[in-house]
């Protein structure tokens, strides 16, 4: 690229550009053949580039774009319809002018590539005579590569690119060229061992070099560079004083500072759009290989991430739409046997929650089976009939995480060969985020990807093991629990030789941070735990003290550290001491094995078995105010949920939430019972009532903890929404009529019994939605 001079170097960023714009127009020019306003756009980009090659004696390019431009003149002229194989031959011109300018780029040349099939087949489509049978994609295809297989309020986003049904009728001379067009989403199985001498090759382009700037922005950023400047000055004269100004110009120091800091994040956020450009024309052409019917909705393309982790999510996320397309959407017939439209509905979707970036993959297809999944893990040696037995269907879908877990029938170039959704989500944490699914059978499935804003800056905990400080990122962090030494000993348990530690009624792994790295701890008196969630598993880690929470420069670690296997970065604190971030995922799957798990989840499973038969003297205990509890029947109790507050909506002056696929009625405990909520915290407690395909969400201020009520003293005297009241723990507690209450949100919820959870299947356990 040294060797490419400033002119060639703007034709290759722009011409990239466009191309990724002229996927999408012709895509949608297939679906909407009379809208002229595409068919300009398209023509004035490839006579653009038609002209600049010409300029630049880029023959190939000059010659492959002329005669597509011959094309797309019929078609403006009104000589000819859009139809599919018009879109493939212009789509395969796309193709071929990628290749030719990532050649040029790499070598500074066109040569090395054959344009002739290309050319071949666009003038047997000008000509109306069928193809050439030996048309096919041009020669030296370099495939990308990609990574292996599989809330928020969004009332305010709006689509990125109109739905459009794609065609999987393709005519038989197109096929191998169609085929041939769509990347490859396979890798390789990656070796188990790999040489640290072996060095890392990135190609990068031009395009991935450099973005636009506002020069608005630049101006702002130079202004605030200029007041840091002045201000450090200031400090360097006060230094020496002792005076109230050095600390003012301490704080506009800090303040100048942060507004820098943000300046700068700005240049580097661009919206995910950038990397939507290509979903339409892998869909399009994944769908006809596949013998589908797909509509693409994208919703939320203006949501902006960090540039770097831009690239580091497209992969993955292109491997998640092409398996929803191969694996999630059915056949049309198939489909329309179950009573489904024939097209399937992929979505796309990305919104901002909890300081994240959060990128849905949705999908109307088969779901994830969990008897299919268990019987492949079988097959496969990775889980047990007896393992099985003790894990949810929600625990049984998160089995496709596992490495060399696929339900693939067969090998093909999409997907089946075991080098998966557990490289996805590898990838996704290695850039600090995190990959969840939601599915059911025969309606769908859900692909959630958690995304730091950015790479470079991120909200932590640290805390201490020993005389050194850690570093926890917030995005892991549930809760904290400060324990004494009396309480330590009474909570945690020994179960299957690993420590538990009871919360609100769960078992909750433990993990001590001083075991992990083989240090000694200097806390004798007191300890605190962490409860963190990484890898659909939650836990609690053990650390002697908690220091603060800020926001920290991350810094790459050496190879001997990043070896060790438990560290993310560093970062440098504010008086210069190194703390090392760790890496909370790594952590979980190193400590948490299989038999750890194995041996909480039998307990939990006995332990609900001993509860089944008394499950209506359990309540949950609610606490509204410093002074006043209310119970609930944990028999009428789905599961305990964390709910961000900013995800609630408005419908018909009632609130609302999105909750698996649902919009769920939201209802507040405090005002249904006369406690007004004074609060403005970011996210609360929250307890689900489901029957049979209804749910109701209540929001709580805190659930306490889980009591028996049996032999408690009680009071009849009942008022609006309770139906009297208990002393539990020595206080006195109200009991909530949660009859009468659910009606309030939906009066049907009680007229039909469609076979509502199980007492057995309730999940004390609090997760985020």
């Amino acid at each position: 690229m040294d060797g490419i001079d400033e002119i060639v170097r703007e034709f290759l960023i722009e011409s990239t550009e466009n191309l990724d714009q002229l996927d999408q127009d012709l895509i949608a020019l297939e679906s909407t053949p009379d809208s002229r306003e595409l068919l300009s756009s398209i023509f004035r980009t490839i006579h653009t580039i038609k002209g600049t090659s010409g300029f630049l004696a880029l023959s190939n390019l000059e010659k492959v774009a002329h005669v597509g431009e011959n094309l797309l003149v019929e078609l403006r002229d009104g000589k000819r319809t859009m139809n599919q194989r018009t879109t493939d031959v212009l789509l395969l011109m796309v193709d071929t002018i990628r290749m030719l300018l990532a050649r040029l780029e790499e070598t500074g040349e066109e040569t090395g590539i054959d344009v002739t099939s290309t050319i071949d087949a666009i003038q047997a489509t000008l000509d109306n005579v069928p193809l050439p049978a030996a048309s096919q994609s041009p020669e030296n295809t370099v495939e990308p590569a990609v990574s292996e297989d599989s809330s928020e309020n969004t009332s305010e986003v709006t689509p990125v690119v109109e739905p459009q049904t794609v065609s999987v009728t393709v005519p038989e001379t197109l096929q191998e060229t169609v085929i041939a067009a769509t990347p490859v989403i396979e890798t390789p199985a990656a070796p188990e061992t790999t040489s640290a001498n072996t060095p890392s090759v990135t190609v990068k382009h031009s395009a991935d070099s450099s973005i636009r700037v506002d020069v608005d922005l630049l101006d702002e950023l130079m202004r605030q560079v200029g007041e840091l400047v002045l201000v450090r000055n200031q400090i360097t004269q006060l230094a020496g004083f002792e005076s109230g100004d050095l600390l003012r110009s301490s704080q506009r120091l800090s303040l100048i500072a942060s507004e820098l800091q943000d300046g700068v994040m700005k240049t580097r956020m661009q919206p995910i759009e950038h990397i939507w450009a290509k979903m339409p024309r892998v869909v399009r052409d994944l769908a006809a290989s596949c013998s589908r019917e797909v509509r693409l909705e994208m919703v939320g393309g203006d949501t902006e991430l960090d540039r770097s982790l831009l690239e580091s999510v497209k992969d993955p996320l292109t491997h998640l739409v092409r398996n929803a397309v191969d694996h999630g959407i059915e056949p049309p017939a198939q489909r329309v046997e179950k009573g489904k439209a024939s097209t399937g509905v992929l979505r796309l979707s990305a919104y901002h929650a909890g300081g994240q970036v959060v990128v849905e993959v949705t999908d109307d297809g088969a779901g994830l089976d969990p008897v299919k999944i268990a019987a492949k893990a079988i097959e496969r040696g990775l889980k047990t009939q007896d393992q099985l037995a003790l894990m949810s269907p929600f625990e049984i879908q998160n089995l496709v995480f596992m490495a060399g877990f696929s339900t693939a029938a067969a090998v093909t170039n999409v997907s089946g060969r075991g080098v998966g959704m557990d490289v996805v989500r590898s990838n996704i944490e290695e850039i600090g985020g995190t990959v969840e699914v939601e599915s059911e059978v025969n309606v769908g499935t859900t692909w959630r990807l958690r995304i730091p804003l950015t790479l470079a800056i991120m909200p932590a905990l640290t805390v201490l093991s020993g005389t050194e400080i850690y570093a926890i990122p917030q995005v892991n962090l549930q809760e904290l629990v400060a324990l004494d030494t009396l309480k330590t000993q009474e909570s945690i348990e020994m179960i299957g030789g690993c420590e538990v530690y009871r919360l609100r009624g769960s078992l909750l792994p433990l993990v001590r941070l001083s075991k992990v790295l083989g240090t000694t701890s200097q806390s004798s008196d007191t300890a605190v735990i962490a409860v963190l969630q990484a890898d659909n598993q939650r836990f609690g880690l053990i650390v002697d003290r908690v220091m603060n929470n800020e926001e920290i420069v991350v810094k790459p670690l050496s190879s001997v550290l990043k070896g060790i296997g438990i560290f993310a970065g560093a970062t440098l604190m504010g008086d210069g001491q190194v703390a090392l971030i760790l890496d909370t995922p790594a952590i979980a799957r190193r400590e948490l094995n299989a038999e750890t798990a194995d041996a909480v989840a039998s307990s939990v499973s006995e332990n609900a078995q001993q509860l089944v038969p008394s499950t209506e003297h359990l309540v949950v205990g609610i606490g509204l105010s410093p002074r006043r509890r209310i119970a609930i029947p944990l028999s009428d109790v789905t599961r305990l949920e964390q709910l961000q507050m900013d995800r609630l909506e408005t419908v018909g002056g009632r609130e609302v939430v999105q909750y698996r696929n649902a919009i769920v009625p939201v209802l507040r405990l405090g005002s249904m019972v006369g406690v007004y909520d004074s609060t403005d915290a970011v996210e609360k407690p929250t307890v689900i009532f489901t029957r049979g395909a209804k749910t109701i969400a209540m929001v709580v201020d805190e659930i306490i903890e889980i009591l028996d009520d049996r032999g408690a003293t009680r009071s009849e005297v009942t008022d609006s929404g309770l139906l009297g009241s208990i002393v539990l723990n020595n206080a006195v507690t109200e009991l909530l009529d949660v009859h009468n209450i659910l009606l309030s949100a939906d009066p049907q919820f009680f007229t039909e019994d469609t076979g509502a959870e199980t007492d057995a299947s309730f999940d004390a356990t609090l997760v985020g939605i």
